[in-house]
């Protein structure tokens, strides 16, 4: 967006009322430098030497002012005349309209009245015609100007305190305190047009034809209303993070053409009461001023929580009260305005009913994690702005990131440029991508770890463990690479290619559950006792384990059974839906489940021992081996016939793995690094 377009926008003749308190500042402070400029520099004087000078006549006026016990001193014209006061003389020049004559000279004296019995009586003595003046305190001035200086330095700080916080609630520069309660939303209008399109969008096919619908509304709604169809009033955009929630949005606020209004739901929340119904009032007004227009909400569920399920917070909750605005203001009376609201959130179960009924949010569009397709036009997107080597192709990359969303497929392109950069290259090639893959999911390699050769033994043979046992398992994912090189906080990883799976068998689940218990079933069949290590491989199968007992109803003791709460309405619920008898069954069986598989892990092991060795020491020897090591050692690998075609997606379906980062963690098992923090 260009300055000058910014500039023909800003109003030409506006008028800020506080240049007039600044310039009365200015006046005030110049006319005191002034005065005090154009007073004469007074020259101290001893007091023997005062009446010495009074003696002499020198003197024409004395003044004496009470409160300070100062004596100033003005001498006579001839005084200054003299050749003994000359050099003064000059100075009394200064003295005009605008100014007081100023006394040559001044002093402090002890006592007052024996001062004032000495002056008379050289008086006198010598028949002077010196006058002498007791100057009272002038009360009047120095409470004046006391007070000036006091409502100057407090209209200072209000100006300076207030509006600030009256700008950052008004949304923009010269906001007051009062403005407190105005809306905080960005508006994007022919001025400050959005330039991401639909075609910018890649992927999202369904949620693109639905917004789509909305914005072909708002350009020929003729098209629609011909035939008594009536535009939806709301559609919410409901996701995991990274999905392109915020960017659809965006490209409707650039294809639609009309007034779009862009706020997150925390700019409603406010500490003072009442201000975030009053910033729903005023956004919905200027929308409806603007009509037709858009109202695109961020992060609705800020503001969405479903009422009532916090029990600790009193009946006049503010939350509550921007809530209950926001619904009238979407379909109550007086409503009959073109206004979309627009909405994104990933976490729709927890969103008041209310607000997800038809009338006011229409529409519940889901963006999803992309598929295999939709990954690839992601990452054809993203690779337009590289300089990319001859051996990149979008498909495979696509295939190598399972579970990716559309914000973490940038960041894959964009770490792999680093990479190539830091390797002064000049093109980005495939290995760049496989290293930005591994740095994202892994963390950063760390070659300089020190690890003791007995611990760096045994966490080959856990990684060997993973491998072996997920390789001799027909269910399990393909393996891709194994290694032992420090990186993140794992001492070790394997890595694995889950492919999308829309639903999982018990068997399936099973396996994977051995799977992951394979490092310490290698552990134990080698050494004869555990570590530490297997952290993180305990807390996966135990949720994986629970899911299946306590969620997919995949256990023969407690039958088709599901605790699971799709709709959180036992968020804030203390009770379980459950007896305690009930939940001594789950535990068991959880139990169960996993020391079986923990069994058969170390079955397929003490069979598999010469492999497992050969396994492990070639880790030790390479520290990265490959599927085609294991092929070589273990052959090729028999899989079920149904996974020939679609191979397994480990957790996809499991509800525990919605956040896109945890989906992530399927592709690899970690080890904790807790194993050399005890032992060092």
């Amino acid at each position: 967006m260009s300055n000058n377009n910014k500039d023909n926008r800003r109003p030409k003749n506006t008028f800020n009322p506080m240049w007039i308190y600044a310039a009365v500042g200015l006046v005030l402070i110049g006319f005191w430098f002034f005065s005090n400029s154009m007073m004469t520099p007074v020259k101290p004087l001893d007091r023997s030497t005062f009446f010495d000078y009074l003696s002499k006549g020198y003197v024409q006026n004395v003044k004496l002012h009470l409160e300070e016990n100062k004596v100033d001193v003005y001498l006579t014209k001839t005084a200054l005349e003299s050749e003994e006061f000359k050099k003064i003389a000059p100075q009394n020049s200064n003295s005009n309209m605008l100014s007081a004559p100023s006394p040559q000279y001044s002093f402090i004296v002890a006592d007052n009245a024996n001062f004032e019995k000495e002056f008379e009586q050289i008086k006198s003595e010598k028949s002077l015609n010196t006058t002498f003046e007791n100057v009272a305190p002038d009360a009047f001035s120095k409470i004046f100007w006391n007070i000036l200086i006091w409502v100057l330095f407090f209209a200072l700080i209000w100006y300076l305190l207030f509006r600030r916080m009256g700008g950052a609630a008004g949304g923009g520069p010269g906001g007051q305190i009062f403005n407190i309660g105005k809306s905080r939303a960005k508006l994007f209008d022919e001025n400050e047009k959005v330039r991401v399109t639909f075609k910018d969008v890649a992927g999202l096919e369904g949620a693109k034809e639905e917004v789509e619908e909305i914005v072909d509304f708002l350009k020929n709604p003729e098209k629609f209303t011909k035939l008594g169809g009536k535009i939806p009033k709301g559609a919410l955009l409901v996701g995991p993070p990274g999905t392109g929630k915020t960017l659809l949005a965006k490209a409707v606020a650039g294809e639609a053409n009309v007034p779009f209004f862009s706020l997150s739901g925390s700019d409603f929340v406010e500490m003072f009461v009442g201000v975030g119904a009053s910033r729903v009032r005023d956004l919905f007004k200027n929308a409806k001023d603007k009509s037709p227009a858009i109202i695109f909400i961020d992060e609705i569920d800020a503001i969405g929580r479903a009422r009532g399920k916090n029990n600790f917070t009193g009946g006049n909750d503010e939350r509550e009260n921007t809530l209950n605005q926001l619904l009238t203001e979407m379909d109550g009376f007086g409503t009959d305005t073109t206004v979309i609201v627009l909405a994104a959130t990933n976490r729709a179960d927890i969103l008041d009913k209310a607000l997800m009924r038809a009338g006011r949010f229409d529409r519940l569009i889901h963006v999803d994690l992309p598929e295999l397709n939709e990954r690839k036009e992601i990452f054809e997107v993203h690779l337009k702005p590289l300089t990319l080597g001859t051996d990149v192709e979008s498909e495979f990359l696509a295939k190598q990131t399972p579970g990716f969303s559309g914000a973490d497929i940038a960041n894959v392109c964009n770490e792999a440029a680093l990479v190539a950069a830091r390797k002064n290259k000049t093109v980005v090639e495939k290995q760049d991508f496989l290293d930005a893959v591994d740095r994202i999911i892994g963390g950063l390699e760390k070659k300089n770890k020190l690890i003791k050769p007995k611990e760096k033994k045994r966490i080959a043979y856990h990684e060997a463990g993973h491998a072996t046992v997920g390789w001799l398992l027909p269910h399990a994912a393909p393996l891709v690479k194994v290694t032992i090189v420090p990186r993140g906080k794992s001492l070790g990883a394997a890595w694995y290619l889950p492919e999308e799976r829309q639903i999982t068998t018990t068997e399936q689940m099973l396996d994977e559950i051995a799977s992951t218990m394979g490092g310490r079933a290698a552990e134990e069949v080698v050494f004869g006792d555990i570590s530490t290590g297997a952290l993180s491989d305990l807390e996966r199968v135990t949720k994986q384990a629970s899911a299946m007992v306590s969620i997919y109803g995949l256990n023969n003791t407690l039958g088709n059974i599901s605790y699971y709460d799709s709709s959180g309405q036992n968020e804030y619920g203390f009770s379980k839906p459950y007896s305690e008898e009930t939940a001594k069954t789950i535990d068991s069986e959880v139990s169960k489940i996993i020391e079986g598989e923990y069994e058969r892990a170390k079955e397929l092991l003490r069979t598999n021992r010469d492999k497992l060795d050969l396994l492990a020491q070639k880790l030790l020897e390479k520290e990265v081996i490959f599927r085609e090591d294991l092929v070589e050692i273990f052959g090729e690998r028999i899989v079920n016939e149904e996974d020939a075609v679609m191979e397994p997606a480990g957790n996809a379906t499991s509800p525990i793995d919605t956040n896109p980062s945890e989906l992530i963690e399927t592709v690899i098992t970690k080890n904790s690094e807790e194993a050399v923090d005890k032992k060092d």
